[in-house]
């Protein structure tokens, strides 16, 4: 009995997290008020914001970044980064483009290829990492600069001295990054379709039930059993498929493959999944959180072209919001 009443009184005397404290905790419903809200100040700020042809844009635009974070999403949970997203997806459009335009390739054929880039690069970032034990923000950051140069070398050849663009028409590529099925751009589909596949691999498989415990503890997670080479390699080859895939919709979409491709796209693809709840330490985080992590980057880019704000701007709060979702990472693991 007096075992009871002491419980009863450390319970009572427990205190009671506060409404902002349980929003924190709870990933998904933070970031989707935080959208919500974002939404409603621009349908004031601009008129232009909530018709449909625009929102239809956004949704495109959204696309692309979210079908690689889910990617990303992995990667990170299991306590990784991955910084050569722009341009593994750069030199991935670009084969893609020079195969069918250069050397006319077969589309379907060429396309393949270029996926198979992208898993080649993705399993190399995953083999230093694992095999080399090389630190995964060096790892990347290098194969950033090597994707980079292979882009540049695509474009113009090796006896090339200045890297051009390579014009790519295909109607099947294009349809890919920038066509549409009645109103819905297809891109829009795509996305749905990946991440409900991916959303179910997770929550549902023993491997990505393993990418969470990889995460967590990887120690723990080895002495019961989990390969965790086996593991990491297999989120970053799989990134790499999808960083190829998003640089041949975006190729697709411009019908230009260009050198430039994908600068930048690292901050918005790790912001988004930041954003969207992942942890930068590992163990947590869900791909629906990282979709409504690049829905809020994609509206933070429409507006700024609604409001016709300066690009120096656009480049100071994206920095700002990658801030802000590592400090809400922060506060959330304090409110736990």
């Amino acid at each position: 009995m007096a075992n009871q009443t002491a419980k009863a009184q450390s319970f009572k005397d427990k205190p009671k997290k506060s409404f902002f404290a349980s929003i924190l905790k709870t990933r998904e419903i933070g970031v989707f008020l935080f959208l919500i809200v974002l939404c409603i100040a621009m349908s004031f700020l601009s008129e232009y914001f909530l018709k449909p042809q625009n929102l239809f844009n956004v949704l495109r635009g959204m696309s692309t970044t979210a079908i690689m974070a889910i990617g990303v999403t992995m990667i990170i949970i299991t306590g990784g980064i991955d910084l050569s997203i722009g341009s593994v997806m750069a030199a991935s459009g670009m084969l893609t483009a020079r195969l069918i335009t250069v050397h006319g390739f077969y589309p379907w054929l060429a396309f393949a290829i270029g996926i198979g880039l992208g898993v080649v690069l993705g399993a190399i970032n995953g083999l230093v990492v694992t095999r080399l034990r090389v630190n995964p923000f060096i790892t990347t950051l290098g194969m950033m600069s090597v994707a980079r140069g292979l882009t540049y070398l695509l474009a113009s050849g090796i006896q090339g001295t200045v890297a051009s663009n390579i014009p790519l028409k295909d109607p099947g590529v294009g349809f890919l990054g920038g066509g549409y099925i009645g109103p819905v751009p297809f891109p829009l589909i795509e996305m749905i379709f990946f991440v409900i596949l991916f959303t179910y691999f997770l929550n549902h498989t023993v491997l990505g039930r393993q990418i969470y415990a990889v995460g967590s503890n990887e120690s723990a997670a080895h002495l019961s059993g989990v390969n965790d080479r086996k593991v990491k390699l297999f989120v970053y080859t799989l990134t790499g498929a999808f960083v190829a895939f998003g640089g041949i919709m975006n190729a697709g979409l411009l019908s230009t493959a260009m050198t430039n491709t994908g600068t930048g796209s690292e901050m918005d693809v790790i912001a988004a999944v930041v954003l969207g709840g992942t942890s930068l330490s590992g163990g947590e985080g869900t791909i629906i959180g990282a979709v409504i992590g690049a829905a809020i980057m994609a509206v933070i880019r429409n507006a700024f072209v609604l409001l016709k704000l300066p690009q120096s701007a656009q480049t100071i709060v994206i920095g700002v919001v990658i801030v802000m979702a590592v400090a809400l990472d922060q506060l959330r693991k304090r409110n736990k």
